[in-house]
Formats: structure tokens, sequence, C-alpha cells
């Protein structure tokens, strides 16, 4: 698949990982050209497994995605808008596709993630940021809006509703330890440890079938919305579109000849051994 003639990021895959790196104009803001590069991205990895992880990172330094361009908002209706007249914003549409996309998506943040960027992050399937370089921001409530790029939607989800509307609410940065206190991200790191670290999980997660990375996310997005015993049943749903396309039945065969699972070797690193299962096909 080809990975180039995007305005606002670069994309270079190595592998079965592809790094997306932002870097547009002075804070790479959100606006009309970022949205069309995110949907065309999407596209491409709606159609690609040979890409099972993408990593969003900024080569723009202070900042990962700073918000969405005030050029855009300030064309809003000031007129209220019937509920069955309601339909999904761009940046809505677009970030709800990015969430969607099959691959693993991390985003590594090292700069500013406010308002539209930080509801970008949020639409990625992991966050890890950077103590000292990132900060966190909803600034929305004090223009008179709200979030509106799934960020008053996915906050709940992230971190709970009283934290939700605190963050939405107070209108204040935070930072990198706040944000993994919050659960806003998956981790905060040191800024030299960063790097090493999404590169290993990503290089990790690339070992696996894409057929169940994909599962494995439409599973666990699923449950969010429905009550457990639909879930459950939607497990079992993905359990199926997996091992119908991916070599799980094999490996389980394999295992189970070789006695793997009652080896104490293996039970003491099941690290390693998920990791040289991988080349049972």
């Amino acid at each position: 698949m080809n990975y180039k003639n995007f305005q606002t990021f670069t994309a270079e895959q190595k592998g079965a990982i592809l790094t997306v790196d932002i870097n547009f104009g002075p804070v790479n803001v959100q606006g009309q050209e970022m949205l069309a590069d995110l949907s065309s991205l999407c596209l491409r990895l709606e159609r690609d497994r040979s890409v099972k992880v993408v990593v969003f990172e900024s080569s723009n330094p202070g900042y990962w995605v700073c918000h969405y361009d005030t050029d855009l908002l300030k064309d809003l209706s000031t007129e209220a808008v019937p509920r069955n007249e309601i339909q999904l914003l761009d940046l809505q549409a677009v970030l709800e596709r990015l969430s969607n996309v099959p691959q693993a998506t991390i985003a590594k943040i090292e700069g500013f993630a406010r308002g539209g960027g930080h509801e970008m992050a949020l639409a990625l399937d992991m966050r890890f940021a950077a103590r000292g370089k990132a900060k966190f921001m909803q600034m929305e409530v004090a223009m008179g809006i709200l979030p509106c790029g799934g960020g008053a939607s996915r906050m709940a989800r992230q971190a709970g509703l009283g934290k939700a509307l605190e963050i939405i609410l107070g209108a204040k940065d935070w930072d990198a330890d706040e944000a993994e206190t919050f659960g806003t991200i998956n981790k905060a790191l040191d800024a030299d440890e960063i790097g090493t670290y999404v590169d290993a999980l990503a290089e990790r997660i690339s070992k696996f079938p894409a057929d169940s990375i994909a599962a494995c996310k439409r599973a666990v997005y699923a449950s969010i919305d429905i009550p457990i015993k639909e879930a459950l049943k939607e497990e079992a749903y993905q359990l199926f579109q997996a091992t119908s396309k991916t070599p799980a039945v094999k490996r389980f065969q394999y295992a189970d000849d070789n006695g793997a699972q009652f080896d104490h070797e293996n039970q003491n690193n099941w690290e390693q051994m998920v990791m040289d299962i991988q080349v049972v096909n």
C-alpha cells in the first residue's frame, strides 16, 4: 500500500508497523487538511492487512496536535438544530473512522494535545505521554461550546463520569502524570523512555495475526455500549471470526502435541511462549 502524498504528516512503514509523523505548520493545527489526510489514511488502512500497528507521533517540537482549527468553528450554526436532523460533525466522523480501523493504534504524545487534538488521541486505542513535554486540555466550555470531536463521549468511557466532568468543566491543563491518574492515557513515561517503550509494544503487537488484532478491537469496543450478556455473545462471535481467519487452532494443536501447557518453564515464561508460537502458521 502506498502511504504518500499527505499534507499534514508523513507515514513510513517498516515491517508491520506504520509510523505517522505529524508536522504541519507552526502548531499542528487540526483543520481541513488534517481531516482530509486522516480520512485518506483510514481508507488505505481499512484495505491493508500488511500493517498491524499504527503509531502517531509528532516531529513538530512542543506539539502533538494543538486543537481544532478555529477558522472552521467560527462558521458553526447559531440556530439550534432539531434532534431528528442531527448528523455527525466532520471531526466526529473522521475520528470515529480512525477509531474503527482494524489495526492497533497508538498515540506517542510529546507535546500539546488540546481540544480536538486530545479528542484525536482518545479515538486511538492506546495513549502514552512524555513527562515534561505532554500537556492536555479541553477548553471548549470556556468558549461556550463542548468537546465535540468525541471528547464528551469518550472521556467518560476512559476516566469515569466525575473525572470526565472535572476535566471538561475545569478547562485546565493537565500533564502526563495527571493524565495517567485520570485514566485518559495508558502510561506516563520519562522523555528518554517513551520511544523505547512504544517501539517495543508496537513491535510485540505486530507479531500477532492481523485478524485476531481486529477481532480483539471489535469485541472490546462493543463491550462498552451493551449489557454484559450481549457483550459476552459479541466476544463469542468475534472468537469465531478470528479462528476462521487465523492459524489459532493449529497453534493450539501444536501446543497440545508438545505438552506446552504442562511445561513448568513455559508456565513461568508465557510472555516468551506467546511470541515463540507465532512461527506456527
